[in-house]
């Protein structure tokens, strides 16, 4: 009997999937779910080929840990078979309770719940279908388990998440600059008092690698034209939840419909088993149908939104150094509501202010430990040539105002 599945997967070939409770996963309704989530959310009004989804980076991400793992026993890292499956199921599930659309849910249609608790609720809901056969990935996820550098490979400055994101986001886009050396990365990596460190022969790889993710984040994740389109799609969906709760009848389908006419967060999600039953049937295509629907809505600004999305007219942005005077937005509330003839009072759907900042390194969180020939380990801050920690430490923050073209 065949004992393994393969996924061809065009980032890092052909991945082995062993049967059991890895594969279990993966065929697991609300694994599959991932593949109707596009990893992306709506970068691809920017770059049209980054059409991926959050299934295809969960195996991506499943693949760089299994042969991290090895890379680490091969170093005589002792770890487990059973930690080593545990290890893989929690990776592969990591990303099982995002939603449509990266995090535009979260604030809109739910509040004070994070995709990252919402994964762990689903991730008991198919631990108990499968008998418990998950209480070792669990407790790994939950960094509950004593060996720390575990879920350091699931989460920390240099998880397995964050190698294939850049690296499939980058593929996906063409952004080539992104193209970090994941495999160079994973086979540098070391094992010391249960930390996670990387042989110094792997600075450059790092030193690549933490410039990668600056220049992916100002150029994908946070290109202007991709935050003003998802603003437009925040808008809408305040609008619409806004409508439902006031007892008009908007279009949706039943799980979206659920979230429009709830208030939900934590405690609702604690009191409600139907709220994560209606968010696990939550996609994108629910978003979507719903959209094309509120194009023809009686109501003006739902339905401004809904044209914007599916016909392209993204929001005009400014990026500015410095906050937004109070009297350039009163202006250009006035003239929203004189151009569009809605009310004045309103015209706060028809724009929008953010605050984005990213930074390279933070000293107090990137700790990158570069372990020497001499045993001796450094912070990668201290140890490179290229990455001159006080400028990297320089927080960078920019003022985005979009608003509707008129």
């Amino acid at each position: 009997m065949n004992d393994s599945k393969i996924i061809n997967d065009p980032v890092f070939g052909f991945i082995k999937i062993p049967r059991g409770p890895l594969l279990q996963i993966v065929q697991h309704p609300l694994m599959q779910r991932l593949t109707r989530i596009k990893q992306l959310g709506l970068a691809s009004v920017v770059y049209p080929a980054a059409q991926h989804t959050r299934f295809q980076h969960s195996i991506g991400a499943f693949h760089l840990m299994s042969e991290a793992i090895t890379s680490l026993q091969q170093k005589g890292i002792y770890i487990f078979d059973s930690e080593e499956e545990a290890v893989e199921a929690a990776i592969l599930m990591h990303d099982i309770g995002h939603g449509p659309f990266s995090h535009v849910l979260e604030n809109t249609l739910i509040h004070g719940i994070t995709h990252e608790e919402i994964s762990l609720l689903m991730m008991e809901q198919i631990n108990q279908e499968m008998n418990g056969a998950l209480n070792l990935a669990l407790m790994i996820f939950k960094d509950e388990y004593p060996k720390r550098f575990l879920h350091q490979l699931i989460s920390s400055q240099l998880d397995v998440d964050r190698l294939d994101y850049l690296r499939r986001d980058s593929f996906f886009t063409g952004v080539t600059e992104g193209n970090i050396g994941s495999a160079r990365i994973i086979k540098m990596l070391d094992v010391v008092d249960d930390k996670l460190v990387v042989n110094s022969k792997g600075i450059y790889s790092i030193e690549n690698f933490l410039t990668t993710r600056r220049l992916m984040y100002w150029q994908v994740y946070l290109h202007k034209t991709a935050v003003a389109c998802e603003k437009v799609l925040v808008n809408t969906l305040l609008r619409a939840k806004y409508l439902a709760m006031n007892g008009e009848a908007v279009f949706a389908p039943p799980s979206l419909q659920y979230f429009l006419s709830n208030e939900v967060d934590a405690a609702w999600f604690s009191q409600h088993e139907e709220a994560l039953r209606n968010y696990e049937m939550l996609d994108d295509n629910d978003i979507w149908s719903a959209i094309k629907v509120w194009m023809n809505s009686h109501d003006k600004i739902l339905s401004i939104l809904a044209n914007n999305l599916i016909n392209r007219n993204i929001f005009q942005v400014e990026v500015h150094e410095n906050p937004i005077s109070e009297e350039r937005l009163e202006e250009l509330r006035k003239e929203i509501s004189k151009k569009t003839g809605i009310a004045e009072e309103d015209a706060h759907y028809l724009m929008n202010v953010s605050v984005i900042q990213k930074d390279m390194y933070d000293v107090n969180d990137d700790r990158i430990g570069i372990l020497y020939k001499d045993g001796t380990i450094r912070d990668i801050a201290d140890s490179s040539e290229i990455l001159n920690i006080g400028l990297l430490s320089i927080k960078i923050r920019k003022y985005y105002l979009c608003y509707q073209r008129l």
